[in-house]
């Protein structure tokens, strides 16, 4: 688990493998809200290494630190599988481990990432909205592919229900707009462009009496950040919080990443983009269907509170993605 959004992603997947009789052991970095979430969910994890900053030298000796201790901690352990969704951490320790990767991941533009964990993985493992012929400049050809239909998100929130307590918690004002924001990932690779768009989306949001916008920023810097600016209607949380139930309890979510995004998607609540990077195959394909919007200019948002019936939601079953990881011990 090397970023916040995989503690959620593989909730159901190592509760399908244990109800099978397989033995989980998980392992994390220390990352944006990686860990409080996996105590939050309460998965067993061992904490190795750290993210290495914007840096890209102390990047790389982030994964070369992380990757030894993750070798050394896999050798005493004799495991038959490994699976990661966007981790370059854990196909160069399995391979020097000689076991079965799974690298899974939904954004294909990350080349850097990709040109490592595809080459290295036994399995590479991908939304089938990305266009297989984009992964072959990896190493990801057909013997290697496999692909799933739909959004993840669709199959790790398919047993979800959201919590209305998150918004007590928060102080959100319930006859107010409820907007929920997410910054860009400032210190990932693919996304080095800045990203003047976002700046504009917190002055329009933020000032409004009409809104109660709540930032989840991802770092510990974001969050002061975004409190400096002393908007009067954005809300920072204090630490790791129930962002699904924000999602799905939202009128509107604005986000410049893409795990938000497809999150909102696959809850029902119109979503906004603010990408500075590649558009990726998933997002290509929810823009063509009009189940995700990209955002150029504040004041097109559309902000109303919602009424009525929420766009029906797809729900598909987590056991498929884990009879896929599975496949590559076979």
């Amino acid at each position: 688990m090397t970023a916040p959004a995989h503690p959620v992603v593989f909730r159901p997947v190592i509760a399908r493998l244990q109800a099978a009789g397989h033995e989980v052991h998980v392992t994390a970095r220390d990352y944006a809200q990686t860990l409080p979430l996996l105590q939050r969910m309460r998965i067993s994890h061992t904490v190795i290494g750290r993210h290495g900053g914007a840096s890209r030298l102390r990047k790389v000796a982030a994964l070369a630190s992380r990757s030894s201790r993750m070798v050394a901690y896999g050798r005493a352990r004799g495991f038959d599988l490994a699976v990661a969704h966007g981790s370059n951490d854990l196909p160069l320790a399995a391979r020097a481990l000689r076991i079965p990767e799974v690298n899974a991941f939904d954004y294909e533009w990350a080349t850097k990432q990709h040109q490592i964990g595809c080459r290295l993985a036994h399995r590479v493992l991908t939304p089938d909205a990305i266009p297989p012929e984009r992964l072959r400049r990896y190493g990801a050809g057909p013997e290697k592919l496999r692909q799933y239909p739909g959004l993840k998100e669709e199959y790790y929130l398919s047993d979800f229900e959201p919590d209305p307590a998150v918004l007590d918690a928060l102080g959100v004002d319930r006859e107010r707009v409820l907007v929920v924001v997410r910054p860009p990932p400032d210190v990932s690779l693919y996304h080095r462009r800045a990203n003047k768009l976002f700046p504009a989306v917190l002055d329009a949001v933020g000032r409004r009496e009409d809104v109660h916008a709540v930032v989840v920023p991802r770092t510990e810097l974001q969050r002061t950040t975004v409190r400096a600016l002393r908007f009067p209607s954005l809300i920072v949380p204090d630490g790791a919080v129930d962002a699904q139930s924000l999602i799905a309890l939202a009128d509107l979510v604005v986000s410049a990443g893409g795990t938000m995004n497809r999150e909102a998607v696959a809850l029902g609540t119109p979503v906004y983009t603010t990408y500075g990077g590649r558009l990726g195959g998933v997002d290509e394909q929810l823009i063509r269907e009009g189940r995700l919007r990209p955002l150029t200019d504040p004041r097109a948002l559309e902000l109303v509170k919602r009424s009525g019936a929420r766009a029906d939601r797809v729900r598909r079953d987590p056991r498929l993605l884990a009879e896929l990881m599975l496949e590559a011990a076979a």
